[in-house]
């Protein structure tokens, strides 16, 4: 290019080349040498660059017609998951509630289980002490009873006299017999 416009510059300094050259001086250009060159530059380049500019306003406005769809593609997206959003937050409210409904309801279930059971532990404890207070009682019964039995028969037998004694052995045998049937 440099070569070019070196050849271009160098035909102008020709004082032989008569009429036609090219004038480096802007300053000493014809205004109307420069108004038809504008002319023709805007005549001829008036097309390509409206096309040029038709061509980007085109891409331009594809672009934002894009833009557009992938902010309204993007709307709808924020929206479906603010819904989900809400959607989620709604359900773990309701396990929040229902979890702590269930605790609230366990708790009172142990709690009344507990309550249970120790009011069993305690029937079952008055239970026993009552069957030990009732053995204990048997077994003073039978202990008084032995010991009364052999101080009477200390007494019998220190007091009667061997006809009495077997009469007595035998009178005794008898009610033994009679309070045995009575029972069986």
């Amino acid at each position: 290019m440099k070569n070019v416009t070196d050849s271009v510059v160098y035909l102008g300094y020709w004082s032989s080349a008569g009429s036609f050259g090219f004038n480096t001086d802007i300053l000493a250009t014809n205004p109307i040498n420069l108004s038809v060159v504008l002319g023709v530059l805007i005549f001829f380049g008036k097309g390509v660059l409206s096309d040029l500019l038709d061509n980007r306003k085109q891409k331009i406005l594809n672009s934002i017609r894009n833009s557009e769809e992938l902010r309204e593609g993007a709307i709808e997206q924020l929206e479906n998951v603010r819904a989900r959003l809400r959607k989620v937050e709604m359900e773990a409210d309701q396990f929040r509630v229902t979890g702590y409904s269930e605790i609230e309801q366990e708790k009172l279930n142990l709690i009344n289980s507990t309550y249970k059971t120790l009011e069993q532990l305690e029937n079952y404890k008055n239970e026993t002490i009552q069957f030990e207070q009732q053995r204990a009682i048997n077994q003073v019964r039978q202990l008084v009873f032995q010991q009364a039995l052999q101080g009477a028969l200390g007494t019998l037998n220190s007091c009667l006299n061997n006809e009495i004694h077997l009469r007595t052995i035998s009178v005794n045998i008898d009610m033994f017999g009679a309070m045995k049937e009575i029972t069986d």
